[in-house]
């Protein structure tokens, strides 16, 4: 497309832009993106308090079964875990800010056929974010915490000392990479629509993508196998859901 003047029009844009206009652009969008860590953190440093209260509550039955409480082990710790907390909070509760402006520095490029793939996926990872942070907070970790204390492993008159730290960690990042691999099936959807991988070749590599599921699982997940096949097992569902949705639209052929 050219413009009246002669010079080419890039698609997307109402007008070209040169490289200085798109670093100009790329350091705007950085710049957002840190402020918006730092007022998170500090939003996240304020509420402290409620976001350990969400952390710790999966360990409420131990400490009632066993009469014990969260501990630190030194007079910084408790220091140095809020600063940890409030950054790696932040950082979460800023997430859509970095990927709006991931989204928004390269809209203006894309082809429309690729401006709706980006938006129905953006949705569709909105939608498995909440599902898997629901599904992995109240059903996996307190299942996964009843079993690696259970008397299989902890024997009748042990007691339990639950580092504060340590645990409230567990439970956060936990979640965090299972929130991460729950993002699987969009990316997978979004290079099957861009013709970036074929259908059939996914098809064909199927075993050895639940084998990696499977492996991934065992990475990010604690070391019990309740963990494990609670985030393999929906990841392969998604996995060949998400191919029976490439069929039905046509997408990698």
């Amino acid at each position: 497309m050219e413009t009246k003047e002669g010079v080419p029009k890039e698609e997307g844009h109402g007008a070209a832009m040169t490289i200085w206009d798109h670093l100009k652009e790329l350091r705007k969008r950085l710049i957002v993106s840190m402020l918006s860590l730092i007022v998170c953190s500090v939003v996240a440093y304020i509420f402290y308090d409620n976001i350990v209260a969400v952390l710790t509550k999966p360990f409420e039955n131990i400490q009632k079964t066993f009469s014990t409480t969260l501990v630190v082990t030194s007079v910084v710790e408790g220091f140095m875990i809020k600063f940890k907390v409030a950054f790696w909070a932040g950082l979460v509760f800023s997430f859509p800010v970095h990927i709006f402006n991931i989204v928004r520095f390269v809209f203006p490029g894309l082809k429309s056929m690729e401006r709706r793939v980006v938006i129905w996926s953006l949705f569709s990872s909105f939608i498995l974010i909440v599902l898997s942070a629901y599904f992995i907070y109240f059903y996996v970790v307190p299942y996964s915490v009843k079993f690696l204390v259970g008397s299989d492993f902890v024997p009748k008159g042990v007691g339990i000392m639950l580092h504060f730290g340590e645990n409230i960690f567990y439970v956060f990042m936990f979640l965090l990479f299972s929130l991460i691999a729950f993002q699987f099936p969009v990316v997978l959807e979004i290079l099957l629509v861009l013709k970036v991988v074929k259908r059939k070749t996914l098809w064909n590599w199927g075993r050895y993508i639940v084998v990696g599921i499977f492996i991934l699982a065992a990475i990010v997940t604690p070391p019990d196998f309740v963990s494990q096949l609670s985030l393999a097992l929906p990841m392969v569902a998604l996995f060949y859901l998400t191919l029976l949705v490439a069929k039905i639209f046509k997408f990698g052929e």
